[in-house]
């Protein structure tokens, strides 16, 4: 297991390994965050918020987050900085201390994925809502090829992302380490998106 220091990044959303997440940048403290991560080719942290930040005390996130590395950067119309953030490795927070410029930064366990593997035929219709979503999705998604349909872990995290689970649910599918787990799981709730013709509806989050 590695041990690294990166900055956090508290967000309402639940990043996943592979997914891409589109950010705009205004508070000082996180365009020097940018910046930093872009000029040592390192990654920020990005952990689901569990209290907004307030006047007394900083937001409340979990501990179980996805390190995010930096893939696109522009100005946006409204002038301010946007980026783009492809999700890697997740990982678990040890300790956490606060820069002078309110840039959170932590001490982090970098939790290994599994090696890549087939889906099980069993969960084969997960793939099927997969590539449903890529037909109507993969332009948000760079680095897609059709054989990653056959991946458990692309195919669980794809369906975690897209599925309309509240974001307490996805915090769970992320901490589960186990594909296999994490499709089982999916294949259990899956009743709950589908329409009255009995075939998933892949409506985004």
């Amino acid at each position: 297991m590695t041990t690294i220091d990166i900055p956090i990044f508290p967000l309402p959303t639940v990043l996943f390994p592979g997914g891409y997440l589109p950010l705009r940048i205004f508070e000082r403290r996180y365009i020097d965050m940018v910046r930093e991560c872009s000029a040592k080719a390192s990654y920020f942290g990005v952990c689901l918020i569990n209290k907004p930040e307030n006047a007394n005390q900083p937001a409340s996130h979990m501990r179980v987050g996805t390190c995010a590395e930096i893939c696109d950067f522009s100005t946006l119309d409204d002038g301010l900085l946007g980026i783009t953030a492809q999700g890697r490795q997740p990982f678990v927070i040890q300790k956490t201390r606060m820069r002078d410029n309110g840039l959170l930064m932590a001490q982090v366990d970098i939790l290994n994925l599994p090696d890549p593997f087939d889906v099980p035929e069993q969960y084969s219709v997960l793939s099927l809502i997969a590539a449903r979503f890529m037909e109507q999705l993969g332009g948000n998604y760079p680095d897609y090829q059709p054989e990653k349909l056959q991946d458990a872990n692309w195919v669980s995290f794809r369906l975690s992302e897209l599925l309309p689970f509240e974001n307490k649910e996805k915090q769970v599918l992320l901490q589960i380490s186990d594909p296999v787990e994490r499709l089982q799981l999916l294949l259990e709730v899956l009743p709950r998106f589908q329409d009255d013709s009995g075939q998933g509806n892949p409506s985004g989050p």
